[in-house]
């Protein structure tokens, strides 16, 4: 099941809180309330809200620096909420880096429907900013292709780019026996012209640094006599 999502709810006026909380709780959200504008400022800097509803004329802090406090720390939604229809507020608070503006009285549906976009658009552009790293994982070897870094059970153990395409490219096809000459190919990008030693030593190399119980009796890369290599899964 999802974990839902947490909303702090900064406001003096109780029974507007109150209402508020109530419909977004219906639409699946947890919520929290607060009165006091610096208690305010504790919690969302201090707790893990996914999305921050703030009015402007608070007790304690206005909305403006809370604001202002809140994004120079926090990448989460905020959307003001203010009896004020001056559009000089709704241009400060925007610039100081509010998500939104909602001039009261406003319909418990429009601010469920206002929230529900915020929290979408954050998690698009949070999605779009990130690249999963591509990652083989076999008995205690991590190998991690796009880092190209490697962890033999927690420790990571430093290659040559070589040894680690080398090593990442058998992870990649485990099962599947590969010939000295298919491996000189396929790494070092030409024909082997008698020098496929290279992929001996560097096969040797491999396993001193992978193979840390027993290199001579190999868990990761085998050698089947007469024929090559295979990376066991």
């Amino acid at each position: 099941m999802e974990e839902k999502k947490k909303i702090l709810i900064v406001e003096d006026e109780a029974s507007i809180a109150e209402l508020e909380k109530d419909y977004l709780e219906l639409s699946g959200f947890q919520v929290e309330t607060e009165g006091d504008g610096e208690k305010g400022l504790k919690k969302a800097l201090e707790g893990n809200y996914d999305l921050l509803i703030l009015d402007l004329m608070l007790p304690g802090r206005d909305g403006f620096s809370i604001t202002q406090e809140v994004r120079s720390k926090k990448d989460i939604p905020i959307l003001l909420v203010s009896a004020r229809r001056d559009d000089i507020d709704k241009i400060r608070g925007l610039g100081l880096g509010a998500d939104d503006y909602m001039t009261k009285p406003f319909s418990a549906s429009e601010l469920v429907a206002r929230v529900k976009a915020h929290l979408a658009r954050y998690t698009r552009l949070r999605d779009s900013g990130k690249e999963e790293n591509e990652i083989i994982e076999i008995r205690g070897l991590k190998i991690d292709t796009t880092a190209r870094r490697v962890f033999v059970n927690g420790e990571e153990v430093p290659f040559t780019s070589r040894e680690f395409d080398l090593l990442a490219f058998l992870a990649a096809h485990p099962n599947r026996v590969y010939t000295k000459e298919e491996l000189f190919q396929e790494i070092w990008k030409m024909e082997s012209i008698g020098d496929i030693a290279t992929v001996t030593v560097h096969i040797k190399k491999l396993r001193e640094k992978i193979e840390m119980e027993n290199a001579v009796k190999p868990q990761y890369i085998e050698t089947i006599w007469g024929v090559g290599y295979r990376f066991k899964a």
